[in-house]
């Protein structure tokens, strides 16, 4: 059983790495590319478990050193308000805005009220372990996602005279939306490849 949790927190710790990595924020290949033995290694105990509170990393954007994101891992099965307070006092501490809560099984609703309340003051994004298991932009059927910048989207609207509201959309609850933590106005370029022309761009807004 432990090895079964252990070869878990394996794939999900290398998933929310290449997450954090593909948002724009530095992380060691080393951490994406570390084999099961070598998690072990450095992550379970005698017994084979592993200690969830062992995987939790604060990073950097690469662009500005000073928006930075704490990801967290719980150990408790159904996330309440208590582990979301340790959750703040960490982020408060450190001086964080951002942070990613992982957890084994559920969260409760008092738990996302706590989400949403304090969205003015900090970002908070949730993610169940299952969730993580598999890397779903890596996935054959998953076309090339990009996030535009303000600028680039800017650029897009001005030059197919568009208005935000003819863009087609992707719903916030999307998964590929939710890995890329994208936020109500955020635009993505879809690529997929094109019998054709090679491939073909389109442009979702988030809402």
């Amino acid at each position: 059983m432990a090895d079964d949790d252990t070869a878990k927190l394996w794939k999900v710790n290398r998933t929310i790495h290449e997450l954090v990595k593909d948002r724009g924020y530095q992380v060691s290949d080393d951490e994406i590319n570390m084999d099961l033995a070598t998690f072990r290694l450095h992550y379970a105990n005698s017994g084979g478990m592993v200690d969830r509170n062992q995987l939790n990393f604060f990073t950097n954007s690469r662009e500005n050193p000073a928006d930075q994101i704490f990801v967290f891992f719980s150990d408790e099965k159904s996330v309440g308000v208590k582990t979301m307070r340790k959750l703040l006092g960490i982020l408060e501490e450190k001086s964080i805005q951002r942070g990613i809560i992982i957890f084994p099984g559920n969260m409760t609703p008092s738990a996302r009220k706590v989400i949403a309340a304090m969205a003015q003051q900090y970002r908070l994004e949730e993610f169940s372990e299952a969730d993580l298991l598999v890397n779903i932009t890596h996935h054959t059927l998953v076309p090339r996602h990009e996030v535009l910048s303000p600028e680039q989207k800017k650029q897009l609207l001005q030059k197919y005279r568009l208005k935000e509201t003819q863009l087609p959309r992707i719903q916030l609850a999307d998964p590929v939306a939710r890995y890329y933590g994208l936020r109500r106005g955020h635009v993505v370029k879809i690529t997929r490849p094109s019998e054709t022309s090679g491939r073909y761009a389109s442009y979702r807004i988030c809402f």
